[in-house]
């Protein structure tokens, strides 16, 4: 293993702590993190742009050998997480910048760590996948709609903006980096060697202008945020895995729903709420990238010990009653 992929191993590894030691450094250190403000979009581009070289033909097979559970996934992340982040926004009585930014990061598709942690909570990966993949694609239809749908109580919403954004900052580095992968294979495939290490400067950069931009909203409403954002995640984990169950997928499809629908692509919210509405709405989507990665590594713990005792019934049947 050369030098480059160990680092990035490591730093894909020890990612959670690297975004929360830049995250307090820029809050104590403001001056030091703002110009990169500017540099927001560009750096979600490289992420998704890596995502793209991680991505082939076979993720999508998925989608046509079992559509209806891979809908029901996508549904249940589009449906559960917005309406969670609505009625947490209303019940909190948030103020209007935090309100738009909890549901802004509510409304996003699916993130990328979650395939991950389903792997670790040994779940069904090739379904997480395509329900991570399909989410994204239809972001830039859906995404917008639920923020005009859920956020116009508070702000006025510009849905062919907010479509344009995405389309910039997510789908065109995406499908450039399916391209590069598809035409360039070796080389995409060398590269993709350094992508944790790539992904993680960019979030850790992103984190830290979020923080650093809005140090002052943060000194009030910061353990407010923190607060919403933990439930929301943490709720849209257990609404998740029960409705993966009541709609009658088998355990390790239950972990794949749940990781999908609680964990989001918070680098979007980032970037949409930089692009078109403040700072501070921008925090909600900081802090889930870094708590969402915590939560989720602790869940696939816990996930990876459960069995499914309906299906060792059946492999064994003698068993039963033993």
């Amino acid at each position: 293993m050369g030098l480059v992929e160990k680092v990035s191993t490591f730093a894909g590894k020890t990612f959670t702590i690297w975004v929360m030691v830049f995250a307090v450094i820029a809050y104590i250190f403001p001056n030091h993190f703002t110009w990169l403000g500017a540099y927001i979009i560009p750096l979600l581009g490289i992420v998704m742009f890596g995502m793209g070289l991680t991505l082939s033909a076979a993720d999508f097979k998925e989608v046509f050998r079992r559509p209806k559970e891979v809908a029901l996934g996508v549904a249940g992340h589009f449906i559960i997480m917005p309406l969670l982040a609505f009625a947490l926004a209303i019940g909190f009585d948030l103020p209007k910048e935090v309100a738009v930014g909890v549901i802004l990061v509510g409304c996003c598709p699916s993130g990328t760590a979650s395939n991950v942690m389903v792997f670790l909570a040994r779940g069904n990966v090739a379904l997480a996948v395509a329900i991570a993949s399909v989410s994204t694609i239809l972001a830039p239809i859906v995404t917008p709609l639920l923020i005009l749908l859920l956020a116009s109580k508070w702000v006025n919403i510009s849905v062919g903006s907010l479509f344009l954004s995405i389309i910039q900052v997510v789908i065109i580095p995406l499908l450039l980096g399916f391209i590069v992968k598809k035409f360039f294979g070796k080389q995409a495939e060398a590269g993709a060697k350094a992508l944790p290490l790539v992904s993680v400067i960019s979030i850790v950069l992103i984190v830290s202008a979020v923080v650093a931009g809005s140090q002052a909203q943060l000194a009030k409403t910061g353990l407010m945020i923190f607060a919403v954002v933990v439930l929301h995640n943490v709720l849209g984990f257990i609404l998740g895995f029960f409705f993966a169950r009541l709609c009658g997928m088998d355990l390790a499809k239950q972990k794949a729903v749940a990781m999908e629908v609680g964990m989001q692509n918070s680098g979007l919210g980032v970037a949409i709420a930089t692009a078109h509405f403040s700072p501070l709405a921008a925090v909600p989507s900081a802090i889930f990238s870094v708590w969402h990665n915590i939560s989720g590594s602790v869940l696939a713990y816990i996930f990876s010990r459960m069995k499914d005792r309906k299906k060792e019934e059946k492999d064994n049947p003698l068993k039963i009653g033993v």
